[in-house]
């Protein structure tokens, strides 16, 4: 079968395809014929070697590495009383990564059969790939770590991206009226996934434009994410999916709470 790999690591001109063998389902495995493979901010720390890690915890990555932790396909071998030949799935393989072999940028993988879901009929191979990491994600903020009331107004920064789309849905599901920050050109999708509120922050100074948020979920970071501290009320939450630089000033830190990360978001 082909594989995309890695025999070293670095930028993505490490990324290779090679002809190496059907790999072998193990004991409580399924093998699947890989229709869509999801790409992922972990893919990226395994390829660089995960130094956005500390070194004295940072995993070792066995060469040669196929990358992807987001599969969707259907089952060709089973050794798992769970799935049988021609079962459609989807699922999250074997995360966090540490490196193991026999992930989804290939034609063929193996996945432990407790990392499976029947892939629902009503979207396509591609779709199903692209949900299990990013709503995963945005079921761990929205339910695990600072689930908002019904009551309550969150905003999503990054709202038409891969967590953010999902924040919305999970949201409006609590019960939460949701202000979605996004470009323009994503304002009448946002809308159709329930968003109350749309503020297209290339025209619009978000933190002037929003106030008394009771949780921020933003899924965008960087430097300059301490901007949007002003959109919190006093006593508000933030629950920062990426690295951000939410220092601010101790006045804007006394007014809100940072949440701690979900293990989906991992290792950021």
């Amino acid at each position: 079968m082909k594989a995309i790999q890695l025999h070293e690591l670095g930028e993505p001109d490490v990324l290779a395809i090679h002809e190496v063998p059907i790999p072998e389902p193990a004991p409580g495995e399924v093998l699947i014929k890989v229709h869509a493979a999801g790409v992922n901010p972990p893919d990226l720390y395994v390829r660089r070697g995960f130094v956005n890690i500390p070194r004295e915890i940072r995993p070792q990555v066995q060469l040669p590495h196929t990358p992807g932790t987001d599969v969707s396909g259907v089952v060709v071998a089973s050794r798992s009383a769970e799935w049988r030949e021609g079962d459609e799935v989807f699922g999250l393989l074997r995360f966090p990564p540490t490196g193991q072999k026999g992930r989804a940028y290939a034609e063929y993988t193996t996945a432990p059969a407790a990392d499976l879901a029947r892939k629902p009929a009503g979207i396509d191979h591609v779709r199903a790939a692209a949900v299990p990491m990013s709503a995963l994600t945005a079921y761990q903020y929205l339910f695990d770590h600072v689930r908002p009331a019904a009551d309550q107004t969150v905003l999503v920064n990054g709202a038409a991206g891969g967590v953010g789309h999902f924040a919305v849905q999970l949201a409006k599901h609590l019960g939460a009226s949701v202000i979605a920050v996004a470009s323009g050109r994503h304002e009448q999708f946002l809308a159709g996934l329930g968003a109350d509120r749309f503020v297209d922050y290339t025209s619009q100074d978000v933190a002037t434009a929003v106030k008394d948020v009771d949780l921020l979920i933003d899924t965008v970071g960087g430097p300059h994410a301490h901007r949007l501290l002003p959109v919190v009320r006093p006593g508000g939450r933030i629950g920062a999916v990426f690295p951000g630089d939410y220092r601010g000033s101790r006045s804007s830190w006394r007014r809100c709470t940072r949440t701690g990360r979900s293990w989906a978001s991992w290792p950021i």
